[in-house]
């Protein structure tokens, strides 16, 4: 399995309260009825992996415990009138105190289950805005109390690599299991990988060989008068990255961009690692395209629980836009980790936030297992996927043409069911699930973006380039809507889907392995890339 990698939320002090513990949760009592939390167990653990032992009792794991919203289908019914461009409500997104009241847990819900953890002797703490996201913290025998399961240490039979898993889905009392979707951090098996593809090329235009900020906003018709100016981007981060380099990326360029800002979740990532290259794309490409915008990189440790947490501290931020560039084949995730991200993303969209996750670099087989499959979050129904491209400009910086990278992830999601407003351009292939991409842009490595990271000039490339290319697209549009009195973007599928390819470049050529490029919407590119001006007249109408 390869290597991912993941980002966590800031976890808040917990504060000295001395409670009163019921009497039902004071030893577990053993006529309480417990129930399970459904599909919390990784898949094909006994069949691609040997246990070596059980995880030391007095090992210290942090876990992220996620609730499902209140209200049933009611909050997917939200999402799909303030994101219809159609609706009457559209742009009337909630703050954080309304989703909170009208789709979060009650407060004495919240109170039950800290109860109950506080009785098994865990550490609670911080409850997350929208109160459906709880942290606690406690050794490996008070988790194996508190969910009915024992932690064991395990080795992967393919790469070798030890790890910690529970043997069976968590457990708790029967009330509680009925409100809890997700306990994140019982197994640190999956980590996420990032998308950027390093790749060494005689100079182009660029130092290093890839493309410049000039040839960037030119090939996508990006106007010199909107730069994302007072407007915010998040980074979903594993890795951390040098402001020095990042000095010199916008120094050389004349740039004159904000200095981004860290904001550190569950104490931040660790030491720097090979992710930095992506960290620093990431920053640089939003830096080329939105050059005044304001960054905000969220840098957690990699972990689900640290997952779960970072996303959530980007919606508890209210930062309008966010760019993703790790993920995980669908088929290495536990069906409930799916499902605690997917409820984040759901809070986000009916808060008017707006996510854009790379589609992977292994083309139509993701989980690189000969068969066809995707990345998520890219096929997330509430987060625009984002595919690869290879853009050619002209000598002027003008757009040329632009053919689907063969590396760019596309495909059928085997989770998500297809979404409303993709019906229209649903698939055969797909076979009723969700399609991914949405949309693409430049991801091709020879030339990919010229960019300055761990002291040195290079080009780079992947899908990790496209995912950022699209936040700045939306944070200009965010510019030109703030500047009409109109709504931010938010979740922009449904009005992308219902601007008919209006405003793309529509990618006719080249393949992703199982699928490849045609008229319209695809498997390989989506929609295709933007043309920042007639894409944004078209959504503002």
């Amino acid at each position: 399995m390869k290597s991912r990698l993941k980002l966590l939320g800031l976890v808040a002090a917990p504060a000295l309260i001395t409670a009163v513990v019921p009497a039902a949760y004071a030893a577990d009592a053993p006529h309480t009825a417990r129930a399970a939390v459904a599909g919390d167990v990784l898949p094909g653990l006994k069949h691609d992996a040997s246990r070596t032992g059980e995880v030391a009792a007095g090992k210290r794991i942090s876990v992220a415990i996620s609730l499902t919203p209140r209200g049933g289908s009611a909050l997917d019914t939200f999402i799909a009138k303030v994101s219809d461009p159609h609706s009457a409500a559209y742009g009337h997104y909630l703050s954080k105190r309304q989703f909170a009241a009208r789709f979060g847990r009650t407060d004495a819900e919240v109170e039950q289950l800290k109860d109950y953890l506080r009785a098994q002797g865990v550490t609670v703490g911080k409850v997350h805005s929208g109160n459906l996201l709880v942290d606690a913290s406690g050794t490996a025998a008070q988790l194996r109390k508190a969910f009915g399961t024992r932690l064991s240490t395990w080795k992967d039979a393919t790469t070798g690599r030890s790890f910690y898993a529970n043997d069976s889905a968590p457990t708790l009392p029967s009330s509680l299991a009925a409100i809890v979707s997700d306990v994140a951090g019982l197994n640190n098996r999956v980590q996420l990988h990032h998308q950027a593809t390093p790749h060494t090329v005689s100079p182009h235009n660029g130092p290093g060989g890839g493309y410049t900020p000039a040839q960037l906003k030119g090939g996508y018709n990006v106007s010199g008068t909107y730069t994302g100016s007072g407007q915010k981007i998040a980074l979903l981060e594993f890795d951390g990255f040098q402001q020095s380099n990042i000095t010199k990326y916008d120094t050389n360029y004349g740039l004159g961009s904000p200095t981004p800002t860290v904001s550190q979740v569950d104490g931040g990532s660790g030491a720097l690692g090979d992710g930095q290259v992506e960290v620093e794309l990431d920053i640089e490409v939003l830096h080329a395209i939105a050059p005044k915008a304001n960054v905000t990189v969220f840098e957690g440790p990699n972990s689900d629980a640290g997952e779960v947490d970072t996303y959530q501290a980007i919606v508890d931020s209210g930062i309008p836009t966010t760019s993703i560039s790790w993920g995980a084949a669908e088929s290495a995730r536990t069906t409930s980790n799916i499902n605690a991200v997917d409820a984040v993303f759901k809070a986000g969209a009916a808060e008017g936030l707006g996510f854009y996750a790379a589609s992977g670099d292994d083309g139509s087989d993701d989980a690189g297992d000969g068969g066809t499959s995707v990345d998520y979050p890219a096929s997330d129904p509430y987060v625009t996927g984002v595919g690869g491209t290879k853009l050619t400009v002209t000598s002027s910086n003008a757009f040329s043409k632009e053919v689907a990278w063969s590396g760019g992830g596309g495909g059928k999601s085997s989770v998500f069911k297809i979404p409303s407003w993709q019906t229209a351009v649903q698939k055969s292939a797909g076979g009723g699930y969700r399609q991914v991409p949405d949309v693409s842009a430049h991801a091709n490595p020879s030339p990919g973006v010229s960019i300055y990271s761990q002291g040195s000039w290079s080009s780079v490339g992947g899908t990790s380039a496209a995912a950022p290319e699209w936040a700045a697209f939306a944070a200009l549009y965010n510019q030109q809507a703030a500047a009409a009195g109109k709504a931010n973007l938010g979740f922009a599928n449904p009005a992308l889907y219902a601007a008919s390819g209006t405003g793309f470049h529509d990618i006719t050529s080249g393949s992703n392995g199982a699928y490849s490029a045609a008229t319209g919407w695809d498997f390989t590119t989506g929609w295709g890339s933007y043309n920042a001006s007639t894409l944004a007249s078209k959504l503002l109408g």
